[in-house]
């Protein structure tokens, strides 16, 4: 980093109060400075203090910021942190940038699940580069690099498989498992007569309205507008605006009536998830996502130390004859936690006779409501002018209630067409990996020169 030089008018003398007797002196504006330079005026404070031990603290600070070139106020910080702790640290001027992971909603990365197992339908191996063309291909979704669609790929929980000579991209197995059973449960539920609800939150921007509008292209200017007595059109917001965070719930008979929970957003993050925490949902639930699964008993991870996963393993049972290092712990851990894996909201649920079935993640396509929520957030699109938030509240509530049951049953009966082809696909991605891996047999004759001519 560059430092500032000291500014001197004509005269010689210094401005922007780096002078004592100017009046600016305290208003020097602070700087960012790195551990180099924060050494820097450390030593020079030290070397100032042994030839002039008894020197008044104004003149040792004007002297320290004339010397440094630094104002006076990162002067005064720097010795405070030295003086306090011994040593000076180095600024976190770090900005934290969103992740591709965090940018991409539930909807572009359903979208490009989709992609990904339409490959499976046509009964062709999806790789890296057949999917990024498909991405690619498809105006609505974003054109990403091919390490970012990386990281996306293993957000979404799928891993690249070698079968022989030909590598796939696969979901990951207890993804895989996790959906199946999802499946399984909710057509038995189905077929036993039980009434299911589904809910999911979502999110609503008060400065949300429709991308594509008709423009006069007659009208030049507002001055225009104005000497022909017309308009220029519909007012454009000027950003996103402030946002709602909101939580339903529904079943074939509509949304269920005061299962409403909509309030403001506090935070500007690109997920709205950060604000809707387990106390929020919990609170909710008892009155009428990780917050969903705000687990009852901690369950013991790798940043737990090796005495406090023996202790609990211990007050489940589990006997330990001879020392073990801590990936054994965490094996012993495994074999048993499904038995104690329990959440608030599931014994809250147990209470009133429910029972709480969880969609693996990634799947939105399963949840009716999410079509239920596509109504909703276009009625407010359409008829959003003012961006204002309680109007868009009122539009919000006004969009619900055109969601009628006759909608419903069609999202879920749409829903149920979804559920069969994802447990198609598994079985097909099955077939197509072992078929592709009987065909690549080879014999060796002992007459080969190079793999390259196999």
């Amino acid at each position: 980093m560059e430092i500032t030089p000291t500014k001197r008018n004509r005269q010689g003398k210094v401005r922007h109060g780096t002078c004592r007797h100017s009046k600016e002196y305290n208003m020097i504006a602070f700087i960012i400075i790195h551990t180099c330079q924060k050494e820097m005026i450390i030593n020079l404070y030290k070397d100032l203090m042994r030839k002039e031990p008894e020197i008044r603290y104004e003149d040792l600070l004007f002297r320290l910021s004339e010397g440094s070139g630094i104002g006076i106020g990162t002067i005064k910080k720097t010795l405070r942190e030295y003086k306090s702790t011994g040593k000076v640290s180095s600024p976190k001027n770090k900005k934290l940038r969103s992740t591709i992971c965090e940018k991409l909603d539930d909807f572009d990365k359903n979208a490009i699940r989709q992609k990904i197992h339409q490959f499976w339908f046509r009964k062709e191996i999806p790789t890296l580069a057949k999917i990024i063309q498909a991405v690619q291909d498809d105006p609505g979704l974003p054109n990403l690099s091919r390490s970012s669609f990386q990281r996306l790929l293993k957000d979404m929980q799928f891993e690249y498989t070698k079968r022989n000579r030909n590598s796939a991209l696969t979901e990951r197995e207890d993804l895989v498992l996790w959906r199946r059973q999802y499946i399984s449960q909710i057509r038995r539920y189905r077929q036993e007569g039980r009434t299911i609800y589904y809910l999911d939150e979502t999110w609503v921007n008060t400065g949300d309205c429709s991308s594509r509008v008709w423009v006069d292209t007659a009208v030049k200017s507002h001055k225009d507008a104005f000497l022909k007595g017309l308009t220029t059109g519909a007012r454009n917001p000027t950003g996103k605006g402030k946002r709602l965070i909101v939580v339903h719930i529904g079943s074939s008979q509509g949304f269920v009536d005061g299962g409403l929970l909509c309030f403001e957003s506090k935070k500007n993050t690109s997920d709205y998830h950060d604000e809707m925490n387990g106390d929020t949902f919990f609170e909710w639930f008892c009155n009428n996502a990780p917050y969903h699964s705000v687990k009852k008993e901690s369950i013991p991870t790798t940043a737990w130390t090796k005495a406090r996963i023996q202790q609990w393993l211990e007050s489940k049972g589990v006997v330990i004859t001879e020392p073990l290092v801590k990936i054994e712990l965490l094996q012993k851990v495994k074999l048993i936690k499904n038995q104690f894996e329990k959440y608030v909201v599931d014994e809250e649920a147990k209470k009133q006779n429910k029972t709480v079935l969880r969609l693996p993640p990634y799947h939105c396509e399963l949840n009716p409501i999410e079509l239920a929520w596509s109504v909703v957030k276009g009625h407010v699109k359409t008829n959003n002018t003012t961006f204002k938030l309680n109007d868009v509240r009122q539009l919000l509530i006004d969009g619900i209630q055109r969601v009628t049951p006759e909608m419903w049953s069609n999202f879920i009966s749409h829903t149920i067409k979804e559920e069969d082809k994802f447990w198609q696909i598994d079985f097909i991605s099955d077939d197509i990996l072992e078929e592709d891996e009987s065909q690549h047999v080879l014999t060796i004759t002992g007459q080969t020169t190079s793999d390259d001519k196999l």
